[in-house]
């Protein structure tokens, strides 16, 4: 598995190799990265990226390219920016949530999202990691569990753990947008 990923995406079961492909397709020919790099996690339906390009970008201009062109997302489901790799560690995460933390602008309203795979921590213990770095940055944040200003988002593949600090229209969740 590619260990400093920036993207995440989701496809159907079986369709791991499929996805690889259109995302490398999707990169490359269509947003120009000169040697984007896709690999296979080792967990179905999921595969991870590597590009040159903003990750945050890079999903804006799929959803672009998502109104204009649909059918060039054929197996993806989600694909999600990450901004940092870390051990799967709870220090780790509390080291990479108050680094992140410091981008919070005054006023702003967070949430702690968790999806894992492979783990045997709790999402309670991973958000409890994330907050207390979030409270370590000194400012004051309140929590939005509905409509938050920004999402701190944890994505645990098995050993590895990816991070990002984004806004709630940064994940690009294919179908539903297919059906606006």
């Amino acid at each position: 598995m590619i260990e400093d990923f920036n993207l995440l995406a989701t496809t159907s079961r079986g369709n791991e190799r499929q996805m690889r492909y259109e995302l490398t397709y999707l990169l490359k020919d269509e947003l120009g990265d000169p040697a984007p790099t896709v690999g296979k996690t080792g967990i179905r339906g999921l595969v991870v990226a590597k590009t040159s390009l903003d990750p945050c970008d890079v999903v804006e201009k799929f959803r672009a390219m998502l109104q204009e062109h649909p059918y060039k997302f054929r197996y993806a489901l989600r694909i999600i920016p990450i901004e940092k790799v870390v051990p799967t560690n709870l220090e780790e995460i509390k080291r990479v949530a108050t680094e992140l933390a410091a981008r919070f602008e005054e006023n702003e309203t967070y949430r702690v999202t968790v999806e894992k795979r492979f783990t045997n921590l709790h999402s309670r213990d991973l958000i409890e990691a994330a907050v207390t770095g979030i409270d370590a940055t000194g400012n004051e944040k309140k929590v939005n569990l509905e409509n938050p200003d920004k999402i701190m988002l944890i994505q645990v593949l098995g050993g590895l753990t990816g991070m990002a600090l984004i806004k709630p229209n940064d994940v690009l969740a294919v179908l539903k947008e297919k059906m606006l």
